[in-house]
């Protein structure tokens, strides 16, 4: 079947009461008729569920779709979006190993490498997403993994995935790619040589700002190291979480290309706006890596960013204009939510930090949801005339 229907129709066996719709299985453990049974369980001579914390149904099911639709052969599904990246650094990486990441990264991925990776002796280096051409000269023979968001938050930089996935062959590095913006529904890493895909399900794949969840996907081998690092750790996606994340993926196409719709539309308005300096969105044609975008890329995805010609001043003023639109800066859901990296995600970088990671005083990031475009669009143009 086609990713769409496979969304929909993967699903947990039913049981004999005959349900349509796969139940919740709130239940810490499982039990077992027999000594022999629980034995053979122990010793993973079956695959049968155990405990909670490792395997449950409802998470099952959530992993075998997110599986199918990443084109990978494995996932496992976490409790959030950090604690499957930070399971796929520690699954791999020990003291002594070296991480190349690309500098334009989440401020929380950014914390755990250079504070806490480092505190273990896993060193780090990170590369210009805008200078592909400098990246192979920063391999070193310790080089254990690759690390890159596409695109990237909050700057929409893109990596290309195909060259990336050469460049990591050449060397026998793992390739680990977060994929939380486009989602599978709009990009597929694996395709172009990802040994890794990591999501934060809290944004576009739950699509409503409900509930969290994680995930790595990818070869089976890879998944199998990340399950038995998490199965010790605990790092746990719940029944509950899984049932909600499941059932948004039956919808995780639709969405995506309305989100995408509405965010283009919105860009190209933004460009001719008196008080916008410039507007990044990796389907507009002013975009520089535009033709990647097109290569790689469905559709250009659900967010926006655009640089306030006021600076920071102007950025708060803005934020503080807005009406409809939600100030948070949690993203990819079905109402739009706005946000000023430089005044709150990133307020704690020092300015020269920001500014390595595309982050200036006057960016605004605008994860573009799935009201009608024209009141997005009302919100936004009377808080830009307001902060002027």
């Amino acid at each position: 079947m086609r990713p769409e229907s496979n969304a929909i129709r993967i699903q947990t066996e039913r049981s004999n009461e005959g349900e349509h719709s796969t139940p919740i299985f709130l239940t810490s453990s499982f039990v077992f008729d027999n000594a022999e049974e629980m034995r053979a369980a122990f010793a993973d001579e079956k695959d049968v569920n155990i405990y909670s914390r490792f395997s449950n149904p409802n998470v099952t099911e959530f992993e075998q779709k997110l599986a199918a639709l990443e084109e990978t052969e494995d996932c496992f599904a976490t409790a959030s979006g950090m604690s499957a990246i930070t399971a796929s650094f520690l699954a791999f990486l020990k003291a002594g190993d070296h991480l190349l990441a690309c500098s334009s990264i989440f401020g929380s991925t950014h914390t755990v490498i250079t504070k806490y990776l480092t505190r273990w002796g896993i060193e780090y280096t990170y590369a210009d997403i805008n200078k592909p051409e400098t990246w192979e000269a920063l391999i070193r023979p310790n080089t254990k993994m690759i690390f890159a968001e596409t695109p990237t938050n909050p700057g929409l930089d893109l990596v290309n995935l195909e060259w990336l996935g050469q460049l990591a062959r050449k060397h026998k590095i793992i390739l680990n790619i977060d994929n939380c913006f486009a989602t599978p529904a709009l990009q597929q890493p694996a395709k172009y040589g990802a040994d890794i895909v990591t999501h934060s399900a809290t944004k576009f794949i739950d699509g409503q700002g409900r509930v969290m969840g994680g995930a790595v996907c990818g070869r089976k081998d890879l998944v199998k190291e990340v399950y038995l690092f998490c199965r010790a750790t605990g790092p746990s996606l719940s029944p509950f979480n899984a049932w909600v994340l499941s059932k948004s993926l039956e919808t995780l196409h639709v969405r995506m290309e309305r989100h995408s719709e509405n965010a283009l539309k919105l860009a190209g308005l933004l460009e001719h706006h008196p008080s916008v300096k410039s507007v990044k969105y990796p389907w507009l044609l002013s975009h520089p890596q535009y033709e990647i975008a097109r290569k790689q890329m469905k559709a250009g995805g659900g967010v926006v960013t655009f640089e306030l010609k006021g600076g920071l001043e102007q950025g708060r003023r803005f934020l503080d204009a807005i009406k409809m639109c939600s100030l948070t800066a949690n993203l990819g859901d079905t109402r739009t939510t706005v946000t000023h990296p430089a005044s709150t995600t990133h307020a704690k970088l020092t300015e020269a930090e920001r500014l390595s990671t595309g982050i200036t005083p006057g960016l605004v990031r605008i994860s573009v949801g799935l009201e009608h475009i024209t009141d997005i669009v009302s919100d936004l143009e009377q808080a830009l005339e307001l902060s002027k």
